[in-house]
């Protein structure tokens, strides 16, 4: 992508643009429509969005997450699932070091600046402070429960990596887990072979381990 689109911010153009890709995609479906293709659309629709964003933060509720915003936003507009919309957004935030820029200014924006932090939680009572804990408790271990049966050990294990490393990044930075885990997911991008040969020597040690018990 040229770096002219890429540094649209007149949301009509934008718009536009988006909609002739959109108009393709549904003219072709998703079946038949080049992985390229795909791609392009999908940067468009992220770019979009990003400039959606920055004029118009409040876009993302109250707790809301701003990444996901964007990952819902593609997945609706191109009618795909959210495991395709995400893989599409990762693609493009890999492939386009620009669209990758603007992407973590706008998660650091909504998260870091614009919004005070766990003040929703903390005013409710404390029944209501377990209760949601409690919730949460249940349905990550259900979660994961699953997750090891559709995709496997290897998967589960790299998500609680992800999630470990990120949250020590939130407490030490002292910023909201969103706002971490994509900083996270912004630096292996950029780092991507070293990161994936760290979690994977990390892996292979951590089985290893198991196997000598």
């Amino acid at each position: 992508m040229s770096n002219s689109v890429i540094r649209v911010v007149d949301e009509n153009n934008i718009k536009t643009t988006v909609d002739c890709f959109l108009d393709c995609l549904a003219y072709n479906s998703n079946n038949n429509m080049s992985t390229h293709n795909r791609e392009a659309i999908a940067e468009q629709i992220v770019l979009s969005e990003i400039n959606n964003l920055r004029s118009d933060p409040s876009i993302v509720k109250e707790n809301g997450c701003a990444a996901c915003h964007i990952l819902f936003t593609l997945s609706n507009r191109m009618q795909i699932s959210e495991q395709d919309a995400s893989d599409l957004l990762s693609e493009a935030l890999f492939n386009n070091p620009e669209i990758n820029e603007l992407f973590i200014e706008i998660v650091e924006n909504i998260h870091m600046k614009k919004r005070m932090m766990g003040v929703s939680f903390s005013i409710k009572r404390r029944e209501a402070k377990d209760k949601y804990i409690d919730s949460n408790f249940k349905n990550t271990l259900a979660e994961l429960s699953a997750d090891i049966a559709n995709y496997g050990a290897d998967i589960v294990l790299r998500k609680l990596l992800i999630s470990s490393i990120s949250l020590e990044i939130a407490k030490n930075i002292g910023i909201d887990h969103h706002a971490a885990i994509e900083e996270l997911y912004y630096y292996m991008r950029k780092n991507d072979q070293q990161t994936h040969e760290s979690i994977l020597e990390f892996t292979n040690r951590f089985y290893e381990k198991i196997r000598r018990k």
